[in-house]
C-alpha cells in the first residue's frame, strides 16, 4: 500500500473530530504526495459531485482495551451504543479493527491547480484528522453507491444534537465558515458517550485554537478560548 495523499484539516487530534463523513460543513484539503502530483491522474473528477476517501486510522493506538498488542479483538464498543455494549467489530465502524482503514463519502467542491502541490481536491464534510494518511481517491457513483432504503442497524437515525450556548460571544474569533463548522461540531456532543459528568471541561483542538466546553442535558456550554 502506498500512501498517495494526505488531508489538511482543521481537526489537530482525534478528540471533537466527527463521528461519520457529512456531519460537518467544513473545506478541507486533499494534498497527493510529490509522485502522485500529476494533473492528469485527476483528469474527469471534476464531473462528481463526490468521491471516497480511503484513508489510514493512523492515530488508532495498539495499546487500546479493544486492540491491546495488535491482536485481533472480536467485539467492540460503539460510542453510539454509550461505550457500554459490545458489538462485532465488523459491524461497527470502530478504528480499531484488524487493519486500521478508514472510508469516507465526502463531497468534492473543486479540484485547483496549486503551483508546488499539482492538482489539490477541496472538499467538504471530511471526518479525518489533519496529516491522515490517504491511500485512495474513487469517484462516488449515485446509481450504484446510494441506497436510501438500506437498514442501518443501530445506526439508522441521525443522532440528536445538543444546543450551542456562546454568550460571551467566544466564537466569535474564528472566522464565519470556521465558526459554523465548529458549531456543528459541538452540536454533535465530542465527548466519549461513556463520560456524562455536568461539572467537566473538555478542550478540543480546533485549527490555530483550542475550544473550552462543557455539556449539560441537550446543550453544550463554551468556556473559553485560548
Amino acid at each position: 500500500m502506498k500512501q498517495i495523499a494526505h488531508i489538511e484539516s482543521v481537526y489537530k487530534s482525534k478528540f471533537g473530530v466527527p463521528r461519520q463523513a457529512g456531519l460537518v460543513d467544513y473545506e478541507a484539503k486533499v494534498v497527493f504526495e510529490p509522485e502522485y502530483r500529476v494533473a492528469e491522474a485527476v483528469r474527469g473528477l471534476e464531473e462528481f459531485d463526490y468521491v471516497w476517501l480511503i484513508w489510514e486510522f493512523h492515530l488508532v493506538s495498539n495499546s487500546s482495551p479493544d486492540n491491546q498488542h495488535s491482536s485481533f479483538k472480536p467485539t467492540v464498543r460503539p460510542p453510539r451504543l454509550g461505550g457500554n455494549k459490545r458489538v462485532g467489530v465488523f459491524a461497527t465502524r470502530s478504528p480499531f479493527r484488524p487493519n486500521p482503514i478508514g472510508l469516507s463519502s465526502v463531497r468534492l467542491l473543486r479540484v485547483v491547480q496549486e503551483a508546488g502541490l499539482g492538482p489539490v481536491l477541496y472538499v467538504s464534510g471530511a471526518d479525518l484528522v489533519d496529516g491522515t494518511p490517504i491511500y485512495d481517491v474513487k469517484p462516488y457513483i449515485p446509481y450504484a453507491d446510494s441506497h436510501p432504503e438500506a437498514r442501518g442497524g443501530f445506526a439508522q437515525e441521525a443522532p440528536d444534537t445538543l444546543e450551542v450556548v456562546d454568550d460571551h460571544g467566544l466564537l466569535l474569533q474564528f472566522p464565519v465558515e470556521q465558526r459554523k463548522a465548529l458549531v456543528q461540531t459541538l452540536q454533535q456532543d465530542p465527548r466519549p458517550h461513556y463520560q456524562n459528568d455536568p461539572q467537566r471541561v473538555y478542550a478540543m483542538p480546533f485549527d490555530k485554537r483550542e475550544v473550552m466546553f462543557r455539556v449539560n442535558d441537550a446543550s453544550v456550554e463554551v468556556v473559553s478560548v485560548k
